[in-house]
């Protein structure tokens, strides 16, 4: 089993840094920077980022590039932006490249939207005048937005109330244990009222270029899309994840909705009978064809899928190793132990301690 791309170690220092900076080169002439949208006076629409630190780049440059690509195609300065971090310092992102802030974050600029660009974990408590300046910002009409894990800190200022939100499908479960009152959904993106949330990755792309469409029409989304080869605009309610015929190249049908089923239903395993029965097979052509396909019974297969997902819990979450040994429907914290060793070659204690310890470092 290969290790999700959030749970590969990172580098202390980069190999390559490279700062990047909102200020253009002293050889570009202000027609040069308006013919490919970028202006120098506010817009109509003035958005702010926030970057956290290890913030992931795909998602913030596709929903900054829509803005610009709207400005360019309309020949008006509809949006403007400006680019904040916590202390106003450069921040370091995900990839190690480091983006340089226009300025400290806070609640006296004025601003129409604010999008939070969440960091590449997100457990690690909130500064408080974050949260308390996100709320003020809130309280002043500013529409409010977050990309991958950003949901986290609007959540953790109470901001997102009984709107739907949406987060990166990896920490989906995490979000979900921290906040169970909320109305979280496993979509590209969520548009609100005044919220607007994103998974992350290109899904940013859509979500921007949705709200242009909204904005100023759709034929301008339309030609900022063309802009960037993307053909079809993709529609919020499209899943995060690849079907299983794409993901794991299964192209049996009922195969498919067996383990369609099995992801469905991570708490309180089916027993293969009750899955047999669901797709229409006997519990024997079941395992045959798990045989066949995956070289697995379906308990193997079945159980293997509830211990990647304990594995994500362990590291999103602040639950036992008891919880999440029940969440993920084993029957005690001993046998989810062995289980976990056995198939990832270490025990869930040892995991924590090795994962925290590296976020400490």
């Amino acid at each position: 089993m290969f290790p999700s791309y959030r749970d590969i170690p990172r580098a202390k220092t980069p190999l390559h840094t490279h700062y990047v900076c909102r200020k253009p080169p002293s050889n570009m002439t202000s027609n040069m920077l308006e013919s490919l949208g970028v202006h120098s006076e506010r817009g109509q629409q003035h958005v702010g980022f926030l970057l956290c630190h290890t913030f992931a780049m795909l998602p913030f440059i596709s929903a900054l590039e829509p803005l610009r690509a709207a400005n360019r195609y309309s020949d008006q300065q509809h949006y403007s932006w400006q680019i904040f971090s916590e202390s106003g310092e450069p921040v370091i992102a995900s990839n190690g490249l480091s983006l340089a802030a226009d300025d400290p974050f806070s609640d006296d600029w004025k601003l129409d939207r604010l999008i939070v660009c969440g960091p590449h974990d997100p457990q690690p408590a909130s500064n408080p005048n974050t949260l308390r300046a996100l709320r003020r910002l809130s309280g002043r009409g500013v529409r409010m937005g977050a990309l991958d894990t950003g949901s986290y800190l609007l959540a953790r200022a109470n901001l997102i109330g009984s709107r739907r939100c949406t987060v990166h499908w990896e920490n989906l479960p995490g979000f979900r244990q921290e906040f169970p009152h909320l109305k979280v959904s496993s979509e590209l993106f969520e548009i609100d009222g005044n919220l607007f949330t994103c998974s992350g990755g290109d899904a940013a792309l859509d979500m921007m270029l949705t709200m242009v469409s909204e904005d100023h029409g759709h034929e301008l989304a339309s030609k900022a899309a063309e802009l960037f080869v993307h053909s079809t605009i993709r529609n919020s309610n499209e899943s995060q994840r690849m079907s299983v015929v794409e993901r794991d190249g299964i192209f049996h049908p009922k195969l498919v909705s067996a383990i369609e089923l099995m992801e469905a239903n991570i708490d309180t395993p089916l027993r293969s009978e009750e899955l047999a029965n669901m797709v229409n097979l006997s519990k024997r052509q079941l395992e045959r064809l798990f045989r066949a396909h995956l070289d697995a019974t379906p308990t193997m297969h079945y159980q293997q899928i509830r211990l990647r997902a304990g594995h994500n819990l362990l590291l999103q979450t602040s639950m036992s190793v008891l919880e999440i040994a029940d969440a993920c429907g084993f029957s005690s914290a001993d046998h989810f132990s062995k289980r976990f060793r056995a198939f990832f070659g270490q025990s869930p204690t040892d995991l924590r301690q090795q994962h925290f310890g590296q976020r400490r470092r």
